[in-house]
């Protein structure tokens, strides 16, 4: 394709998925990374994206949520080496709610891998089903309303029962982490279910890829001082987990990536 088309097709790619990487579109444009960059850079002036570290996402951040197969497919390589160093803050014997997302099915799956000895609560169909069949792991799926595709429990009966337990971490996955707009979700029924895991752990981890950074998604699920950990293969450069942690968050960044310059 040639500069017109291939630009159109990643603005295209922005609206549907809501967010791209550089090395993704670069393998499927066939053509060098820096190519994609130019691209973006061209597409942000125009107005028809936002750069972030190591991609792009849609204008204002609110785009409509991704497909859960998606999400998945992209970054799961660094999804997995934040998910070790997620596993890594846990320890035997804690009661752990394990939120649903694809970045949280990593952690879910690390811990399968390990067998560490854990109490787990969560609104995620598919992180019961990969912990299922681990003796070591007594699981406990809340119930609720379904979210087809996302297979995830939502609405005040996923809520009310969050709300009975005593928990010590909760892990989440988000849409966005931002200065102004904290942690933040697309759906509000999720963003919920999320506030209630907070309230029910003594702390929560943050498991976040590079791409959410200085993001703000639609439903804001709390302040950046209300979380304990941030985990992340993001830079410790970046704006803002530096004002994370002078807020107190602690920071584990796993192979950092190096900021794009403007």
């Amino acid at each position: 394709m040639d500069v017109k088309e291939r630009r159109k097709f990643i603005a295209e790619q922005v609206a549907t998925l809501g967010e791209v990487e550089f090395a993704q579109l670069a393998e499927i444009c066939d053509v060098s990374e820096m190519t994609i960059r130019r691209d973006i850079e061209t597409l942000e002036q125009a107005g028809a994206l936002r750069r972030v570290v190591g991609g792009a996402i849609a204008v204002g951040g609110t785009a409509q949520e991704p497909p859960f197969q998606s999400r998945a497919s992209i970054a799961a390589k660094e999804k997995e080496h934040i998910a070790r160093a997620v596993v890594d803050l846990l320890s035997s014997g804690e009661t752990v709610i394990l939120d649903s997302g694809s970045t949280v099915l990593s952690v879910a799956r690390e811990i399968r891998r390990r067998a560490i000895t854990l109490t787990v609560i969560t609104p995620s169909v598919l992180v019961a089903l990969e912990l299922s069949d681990c003796d070591a792991i007594d699981v406990h799926l809340l119930g609720g309303l379904l979210r087809p595709g996302e297979l995830s429990l939502i609405g005040p009966d996923t809520v009310e029962q969050l709300n009975q337990f005593n928990c010590d971490t909760a892990v989440l996955g988000v849409a966005g982490v931002d200065l102004a707009g904290g942690i933040s979700d697309y759906h509000r029924d999720e963003a919920y279910v999320k506030k209630a895991a907070i309230r029910a752990a003594r702390r929560t981890i943050v498991a976040a890829d590079h791409s959410k950074l200085g993001r703000s998604s639609l439903i804001k699920i709390a302040g950046l001082e209300e979380i304990s950990v941030i985990v992340t293969d993001g830079s410790l450069l970046h704006p803002t987990l530096v004002e994370a942690q002078a807020r107190g968050v602690s920071v584990t960044a796993v192979q950092p990536k190096e900021e794009v310059s403007p």
